[in-house]
């Protein structure tokens, strides 16, 4: 069986950072791209709030130059996914989706978490085009327009919040008759007149020549009081949770109730001798590229330190 003295599990920019730093160090990773080759800044376009791009950068643009950085110090790219993880004893043993396993003296797990969609066709369809999960990110492109955040608990409030200091109307839907948020979040969006909420509502659908203009929605679906109409908008953000792509690390690794990575204090080591964890798999707060890269910087020079002090 292979044996892998640096192995990398996703390929954004926590992942990517890794490898530099690894790969810089004298080691050479091997990288496994993962679900989503690029990480989840891939299904953004413009990145406008990494540093050193004042005009800002396609994020696949952005993902292609760190994937080149990490090749130019020595890092090897695979596209395989991780289905099976062994972490009972040195060396590790991870189990690829074709089937093949390799053996490894330490890892960076950088995984990511993916964004909860509704399950819509359209979501796909207009997914770069006004549908987004990261008001963060994207928000900056609606100053001025109409948005729609999908939710009810802390994460859509606070999206919604966001959203109305740039666009001139937000519609908040939410399916439950009530918000799941905190009352200070509950508060906060009920007094803000740009804010719209729509309770007991789904969205069916989203329509739009040139990216989304609008969405499907029906009210008290089911009921003999149900109505279905449209509202006219812009964007669409979902806010409804990201599940961390932590599933076969489990229960090896420690993880809270929502499966993110719980690392030791701000260090990326977790717990498991040379198992480091980077980006969005062990943060459930930021999910930003640059604090991904940042976590990916740790990651790489710990396990760098670890595999120097080891000398496997």
């Amino acid at each position: 069986m292979e044996r892998i003295k640096s192995l990398i599990l996703g390929s954004g920019p926590a992942g990517f950072t890794a490898a530099i730093y690894i790969g810089r160090a004298g080691f050479k990773p091997v990288i496994y791209e993962g679900l989503q080759p690029g990480g989840q800044l891939t299904t953004t376009t413009i990145v406008e709030n990494f540093p050193g791009f004042p005009e800002g950068i396609d994020a696949n643009e952005l993902m292609d130059r760190m994937r080149k950085q990490a090749l130019r110090f020595g890092a090897e790219i695979r596209p395989n996914i991780a289905v099976k993880a062994d972490l009972s004893k040195q060396p590790y043993r991870i189990t690829f989706d074709d089937g093949s396993e390799v053996e490894a003296d330490s890892i960076v797990i950088a995984t990511g978490a993916t964004a909860k969609y509704l399950g819509l066709a359209d979501e796909e369809k207009y997914k770069g085009e006004g549908v987004s999960a990261c008001a963060t990110c994207d928000g900056f492109f609606y100053r001025k327009k109409t948005v729609a955040v999908v939710g009810g608990g802390d994460t859509a409030c606070e999206e919604a919040e966001y959203l109305s200091t740039l666009a001139n109307k937000v519609y908040l839907i939410v399916r439950k008759p009530y918000l799941r948020a905190s009352d200070i979040m509950q508060k906060r969006v009920k007094e803000n007149p740009k804010i719209e909420i729509l309770f007991e509502t789904n969205t069916t659908g989203l329509f739009g020549e040139n990216g989304v203009e609008g969405a499907h929605v029906v009210y008290r679906k089911g009921e003999a009081d149900e109505k279905k109409y449209d509202i006219a908008i812009d964007g669409f953000f979902l806010a409804i949770g990201h599940k961390p792509n932590s599933d076969i690390f489990k229960p090896q690794v420690r993880t809270d109730e929502a499966g993110y990575i719980l690392t030791e204090g701000s260090s990326p080591r977790t717990g498991i001798e040379g198992i480091f964890a980077a980006g969005d798999v062990a943060d459930p707060h930021y999910r930003q590229a640059i604090t991904a890269a940042a976590s990916g910087c740790r990651a790489g020079i710990e396990a760098s330190q670890y595999l120097r002090e080891t000398d496997k």
